[in-house]
């Protein structure tokens, strides 16, 4: 009598659980179509995507052992889904980076290079933090960089913070947007380019946003590229807030005010994205030439803010590497954060991710070549 109540209770258990994933997981699939700016919950839900996936293979595994006809359960909901399972891995294991480039290929370089100190608090580490950074970069012989974070002295009486001269023996021609300034340095989001720049315009986030959308066209040859590159709304963790992380993972008993901290911060982190990526997208159709974006979108992408900006650009990362390309290294080994992503006027050559550890960001780099 007893095992034949625990078989039922055990059966039941497992088909509640697998519905509930599933449901949870097809309500996370909205997330490229709700903004979060009115939606904020999706945004939470764009995080565990990855995760709910996991578990409904393990399912589909589970009921193949059990009872195979339930499998259908999770396999079909796995099918509904597909759209946010095709971003988190890219399948070209064959496909290995070539440093040397070819002179018909634009080779371009973004990083959050993490105000351009590495990740040291020594000063003495933070000049040579700097310089490699710089070396690392130029070393790839790139046609095009975008850094954000990216922190300069203005001073000429302070030239060995004077980050800027580090890269333009390489690419002379720059653009830079001074979104905050402290004491004598500034810092935003800068574009070095080998090829002379035409126009440059910058565009400013709404509120209270320190970040900003730039763009430069770019002349190499005959032919002009539009090249946009941004630093979307962080959730702007500090110290502390890695601290309640912490103390949330242990469940001691500051957990709960640790995690209203935490949700505040991160639903309007959310939130303002939603309403930057429609900036962005905006902005993206109505480029009048062959256009890419890259940045650091702070956001998955399983996310509304990486499928409303991508809309049909490529994936450097998807068309040209393997893996779930990590490029953020706090908190999950899930969080691809950082972008190239070209229109469909560019073929996409090759593509890497660097790290050096200079960065708790790592350094994306691609070779495009320019269709006729």
């Amino acid at each position: 009598m007893a095992i034949g109540f625990i078989r039922k209770f055990a059966k039941w258990f497992f088909i509640s659980l697998n519905i509930l994933i599933c449901a949870i997981f097809l309500v996370a699939c909205l997330s490229p179509f709700l903004n979060p700016h009115n939606w904020a919950f999706t945004g939470f839900l764009s995080l565990a995507v990855p995760y709910l996936a996991t578990l409904l293979i393990l399912f589909i595994i589970f009921w193949l052992v059990v009872k195979p006809v339930r499998a259908f359960i999770p396999l079909i909901t796995l099918l509904i889904g597909w759209k946010q399972l095709s971003v988190i891995w890219a399948w070209h294991p064959s496909q290995k980076f070539n440093e040397t480039k070819s002179d018909s290929t634009i080779r371009i370089i973004t990083w959050n290079v993490r105000g351009m100190f590495g990740l040291s608090n020594s000063g003495y580490t933070q000049l040579q933090n700097r310089a490699q950074i710089a070396a690392l970069i130029n070393n790839y012989n790139p046609d095009i960089v975008c850094l954000q974070e990216f922190n300069t002295s203005y001073l000429e009486t302070d030239p060995e913070w004077h980050n800027i001269i580090l890269f333009t023996q390489k690419c002379p021609y720059y653009f830079f947007a001074r979104d905050m300034n402290s004491s004598h340095f500034v810092s935003g989001t800068i574009l070095f380019s080998k090829y002379p720049i035409i126009d440059s315009v910058k565009i400013k986030f709404p509120g209270n946003a320190a970040e900003s959308l730039i763009y430069a066209d770019i002349l190499k040859g005959k032919d002009t590229l539009r090249v946009f590159t941004t630093h979307l709304q962080s959730f702007q963790f500090t110290a502390s807030d890695y601290e309640n992380l912490e103390k949330i993972k242990e469940q001691n008993k500051e957990a709960l005010q640790a995690s209203e901290n935490l949700y505040s911060k991160m639903k309007l982190g959310y939130s303002s994205r939603g309403i930057q990526a429609d900036m962005v997208r905006n902005f993206l159709d109505k480029s009048p030439y062959p256009s890419i974006v890259c940045g650091d979108f702070n956001d998955v992408p399983n996310s509304y803010t990486y499928f409303r900006i991508r809309h049909d650009k490529q994936d450097a990362f998807l068309s040209a590497s393997f893996g779930i390309g990590r490029s953020y290294n706090a908190i999950a080994p899930t969080l691809r954060i950082d972008y190239i992503l070209p229109d469909d006027n560019f073929k996409i050559q090759q593509f890497d991710m660097v790290d050096e550890g200079l960065s708790d960001h790592h350094m994306l780099i691609t070779d495009l070549s320019l269709k006729k």
